[in-house]
This record gives C-alpha cells, structure tokens and sequence, in this order.
C-alpha cells in the first residue's frame, strides 16, 4: 500500500550506492543471492528466539532487496535477474514465517494460515504480470521492473513491518500473522477485481 510513496525516500540512497557497486562489478544477481543468504540465516535464530539478531538480519535481507534493483539499473536489467529475486523472495517470507512455527509449536495454526495467505497475494501478483505481458501493459509506480508490478494492501512495506512486529513482540504473534493474513486475503480479492476489469471483459 505504501511502497510507492516509501520509493521515494529510498531510491536515492540505494541507487547511489548501486552505481557504485556496478561500477567495481558486483552483479545483481550476486547481490540477491547473498541477501537471500542472510534472509534465511534468520530462520535458526528465530527458531531459538535470538529474535533481535534475527530481525537485524531479517531488515538486511529487504535492504538486499532493492539494493539488487538498483545494481541491475546501472548495470544490466535481465529476466533471469527479476526471476530470481521474485524466487528468493518468496521462499524468504515463507521460511520466516515458518521458522516461527519451529520456535512455538502454538504458532502453527497462525503460521499455517499466513503461509497459506501468501498463496493467494503470490499468485495474483505473479499471473497478472503474465497477463500484463500478453497484453503489452507496463507501469513504472515502483520503477523499472523485469515485470509487471500489482500493488495492492499488503505489499513489501507492509510484509516487513509485519516481520518487525513479529521479532519485536513474539507473544503476539499468532495476532499479528492473523492480521497480516487478513490483509493478504484483502490484497487477494482486490487484485482479483482489477484483474477482472483489465482482462475479464476480453474473454
């Protein structure tokens, strides 16, 4: 919801330190994969409740994030690039969410539930883009993309804040992923709507 606003408070800084990185010859690539590192180097520490180190590395993970973005955009913005990064990230949010599962037994349910929300905001986002693709539709709302990018209640901004929470308040957790699932599922009929009112009439 808020990502394209927060766009323009971070672009600078990342794409600052992008041209940088892209200039000495560090790929894009290379910098998702060791972001994603980091990302699921947090699930241990959540799993024995070290939530602070995990959060830390949990907000690098998301810093990765665009910082691979911007490397790509001084660099060489390819599909197998926004491939990967779509692939990391997804398996990243998953694995969090699971880990706290592994730390309480009695988040389960709630972890379950999240997972089985991020089902619903991954593959409406992922087969608009495929749609956008056939009908030649783009956007640049969050910058120059390898694919259409839907927004929607629950996005990045939001998945992290949620995260943060869950690391800053742990006995809260089942209300927290609750709550962000809902949002999912918000995200998931919107996403449904817009994609209906896009392509629904052509068929």
């Amino acid at each position: 919801m808020f990502d394209a606003a927060l766009r323009h408070i971070i672009d600078p800084p990342l794409n600052a330190l992008g041209t940088k990185m892209a200039a000495v010859g560090i790929s894009a690539n290379t910098v998702t994969v060791v972001g994603f590192v980091l990302g699921i180097a947090a699930v241990p520490l959540i799993m024995f409740e070290n939530y602070g180190l995990a959060l830390i590395l949990i907000v690098l993970n998301r810093l990765f994030d665009g910082l691979d973005g911007a490397v790509a955009r001084h660099s060489l913005l390819t599909d197998f690039g926004g491939y990967l990064d779509i692939v990391c990230d997804f398996i990243f949010y998953s694995a969090i969410v699971f880990a706290f599962a592994l730390a309480r037994p009695e988040n389960a349910v709630a972890s379950s539930f999240l997972v089985f929300s991020f089902m619903g905001t991954g593959s409406t986002f992922l087969t608009y883009a495929i749609m956008a693709e056939k009908y030649k539709i783009s956007t640049a709302i969050q910058g120059r993309k390898s694919l259409y990018y839907l927004g929607g209640l629950a996005e990045g901004g939001e998945t992290i804040a949620a995260m943060a929470l869950m690391c800053l308040l742990p006995d809260y957790f089942v209300l927290i992923a609750f709550v962000f699932g809902a949002m999912c599922w918000v995200t998931t009929v919107t996403r449904i709507y817009a994609a209906w009112l896009t392509f629904g009439k052509s068929s």
